[in-house]
């Protein structure tokens, strides 16, 4: 059986991804932190791993992209799921007996809207499903938890108001992640990361080696390096596989014109 690590408590929206990638005959290995998701695939404890790699509406999850960069794993698969939050209590509860509201930071800010018509203290928690899990744990009445509804299912609490986000095109990417090249699918994209040089036009004649082959770049993403104030990695997805000899050249160009490339992985593109 498949062994998936994710982060959060069971319930988490990244576990609905896990699902959606993999089915529901699988294992599951929740973790507290991303970095926990990295360190446990690439000590085998698990078959894959799921993170979140940016959201629609807040951008991208910038501690993943660090730590893509850190760990010799491959990106192997990548999903596109729709976030729908739902308000949740301890059955018995109603909507205005509720004074005090958790959940992770990100799903408070893509409900604010509702949020501002309700009289609470807004908390704050490192997770999602772990805000649901605590108030059934420690029997908190009057406060509520914004969750996904399998969350609800999971800890036996009451659905007070379901699709409260504020926008409802609201998406989140998750990758797995594995020590594992992925399988080659229809429509492939490829993910990197490099480091341009530090001469004038050099970010111009890196991005030029995927213009001039007509290789159509999904995002380009920079991020402050570790190794040295002031110097940025780039975070490159394009459509196309290793495989391909068109992008191949485009690789063996681009690593004249960086002092630094690393390929993240040729993966299935998701459906959006």
């Amino acid at each position: 059986m498949l062994k998936i690590a994710f982060q959060g408590d069971r319930g988490a929206f990244s576990e609905d991804a896990v699902i959606k990638l993999f089915g529901k005959d699988i294992d599951f290995l929740p973790c507290h932190r991303f970095h926990d998701v990295f360190q446990a695939t690439s000590e085998s404890k698990v078959n894959f791993g799921v993170v979140p790699i940016e959201n629609s509406q807040a951008g991208s999850i910038n501690e993943t992209y660090d730590l893509l960069l850190a760990y010799p794993l491959k990106i192997c698969a990548e999903i596109v799921l729709r976030i729908s939050h739902c308000l949740m209590a301890l059955p018995g509860e109603c909507l205005t007996n509720i004074k005090t509201v958790y959940s992770h930071p990100q799903a408070l800010a893509q409900c604010d809207e509702f949020l501002s018509g309700m009289d609470a203290e807004i908390i704050p928690v490192y997770d999602t499903a772990g805000s649901a899990k605590m108030i059934r744990e420690k029997h908190l009445r009057g406060c509520a938890a914004i969750a996904s509804g399998r969350a609800a299912e999971i800890y036996g609490m009451e659905i007070l108001a379901p699709k409260i986000e504020t926008n409802v095109n609201n998406y989140t990417r998750f990758l797995a992640i594995s020590k594992q090249e992925a399988q080659l699918g229809e429509k492939n994209k490829t993910s990197i990361v490099f480091i341009a040089k530090h001469v004038p036009g050099a970010l111009y004649r890196a991005l030029g080696a995927f213009a001039n082959r007509n290789i159509n770049l999904n995002k380009l993403e920079s991020r402050p390096g570790r190794s040295k104030p002031w110097e940025y990695v780039f975070y490159v997805d394009f459509e196309g596989h290793l495989n391909d000899q068109v992008c191949q050249q485009a690789i063996e160009e681009l690593q004249k014109e960086a002092i630094f490339v690393k390929i993240l992985g040729s993966y299935p593109q998701a459906e959006h």
